[in-house]
Formats: structure tokens, sequence, C-alpha cells
């Protein structure tokens, strides 16, 4: 088991719509070794390696990240003293780490179907980052747990929710092709988010969506994320992009919940407008 089962219980209580701290098992796990990271930045296909210069903005603009000038194996390999950030993503390409994936989501499979149900799109993400490095404001639309093996950061999270952080406009553009996982960050949200500090051992359940952005502490920080979408995740991203379309062209869309039934109608409209597309 990968989480202390005392964790599991506050995670039920709070799953799908709140933050949850939990603990987990894996800090000494051999996958976690820097010659095993090495090896995979150098497996894993260009399309699923990202890295770049670590010092960030909170509100970086993505088009004006600034790149390290090194390739993905040797940002690993010198990770403690060239400022970066690098994430290796789909680890469950390579077979160990799949196993790893599936052990840690089978631990809250159960829970989470309950909630918002049948998990797919079952996918892992692995953090490799420089001390003092910065991930800037965004947004993921998986439902994610962040789980600490090295170093420390500190992770600021806001609602998913509170259109104070997101209007309805800013959820719609997300879920756009092309859209951008990184979003404005405003003076004013300052002291506004909840700061949860992580430690190898500690775990953070961030709800799809919840705006968050992190600080890494003094040392090289290695984290690992399991995601998943469910069917509650994918109802959301139909809807907001039926508003979207319909925002387009001169109308202006409810607020999601305000009229249920028109909320299932455009999530229906979408999901068949999805497959004709895809056809």
């Amino acid at each position: 088991m990968a989480f202390d089962p005392a964790s599991l219980s506050a995670f039920s209580a709070r799953y799908p719509a709140s933050p949850v701290r939990l603990r987990h098992h894996l800090t000494d796990h051999p996958l976690f070794a820097m010659d095993r990271l090495i090896a995979l930045a150098r497996a894993l296909p260009e399309k699923s390696v990202e890295y770049n210069s670590g010092d960030l903005l909170i509100g970086q603009d993505p088009d004006k990240t600034p790149m390290n000038g090194l390739s993905a194996e040797e940002t690993v390999r010198r990770i403690a003293d060239n400022k970066s950030w690098i994430v290796l993503k789909n680890i469950e390409q390579n077979a160990d780490y799949a196993a790893l994936l599936e052990s840690c989501l089978g631990d809250v499979a159960d829970i989470a179907h309950a909630a918002t149900g049948e998990m797919h799109m079952r996918e892992g993400f692995i953090f490799v980052s420089s001390p003092g490095s910065v991930t800037p404001f965004h947004m993921d639309p998986e439902h994610n747990i962040l789980m600490q093996v090295r170093g420390t950061k500190v992770l600021t999270i806001f609602p998913s929710g509170a259109e104070s952080f997101l209007d309805a406009e800013a959820h719609e553009a997300f879920h756009k092709p092309g859209g951008h996982r990184n979003l404005p960050y405003r003076e004013e949200y300052e002291g506004k988010g909840e700061k949860t500090e992580l430690s190898p051992g500690d775990a953070l359940y961030a709800p799809v969506k919840a705006p968050h952005w992190v600080k890494v502490g003094p040392e090289v920080s290695v984290s690992l994320s399991v995601t998943w979408r469910s069917e509650a995740s994918d109802a959301e991203a139909h809807l907001r992009r039926a508003n979207g379309w319909l925002r387009g062209r001169g109308a202006a869309p409810p607020h999601p919940g305000a009229h249920p039934l028109r909320d299932r109608a455009a999530v229906l409209a979408s999901r068949i407008a999805e497959r004709f597309h895809r056809s």
C-alpha cells in the first residue's frame, strides 16, 4: 500500500472538491534514485519530457519561458546547480513505473469511483526541480495527488470554483484546442491561497482545475504526481466547451450548476459533437 490508511480516511471524507493532505511510503523507493530518473529521462520520447529554467515568475507568460540550454538527461544529472525544472510525463510508458502508478491509484480507486465514477486516463508524472524553482500559477484538468519524495516544496492552492480567481471565460478558454495551463497571476491574489508545505512522505490531493503554484525549498526536489480523469471531470470539461461555443456566438450561458437540466443537455451535445468530429 502506497498511502497511509488513516490519510485515506481523510481523502474519502473530502474528495473530490477539497484539497486533502495524505501520507505515503515511497521515499525510499528505488525508482526515485537519481540514476533511475536519468535513465528514464533518456528513454522517454521527446514529447514526454518538458523542461526549462526554474527561475520563473508566479504569473509566467508561457510564450516567454526561458530554456536552460541542456538536454533532458543533462538537466536531471545536474539538477542540483542548473536552476531548472523538469517533468517526466506519462511514466507509465515504462513497465516498472506503470506498476508503481497502478499501486498508488489502486489505493484510492474505490473511493474515487464511488464519488466521481470510473477512473480513466490514469497517468503519472515525475517532477525533478532545482532548489528555489518555481512552477507558475496554473491549473490541471485531472484529479491529482502530488507525492513529495525528496526535498521540500510549498504548494499554494486556490479554490477551483471561485470566480474571483478564475472566471467562466477563463475556464472555457482552458478547454479550447491549444489552451495553456498557465494562468495570469494578480497581486491581489497574494495571501488568499492555502499554503501547504510538503516534505518527504507528504502528499496533497488537488481537485480538478484548482489553480495553484509551487515553490521548491533549499534542496533538490523530487515529486510524483498520480492523476486520473473521471466521469465527473469529463462532464465539467464538456460543459465548459459547450458554454464556450455558445459564448463565442453571442450567448450568455448560465453559471454551471444554476440550471442542472440545461447543463446535462449541454454536456450531451458536446459529447455528440466530439464523437462526430472523431468519425
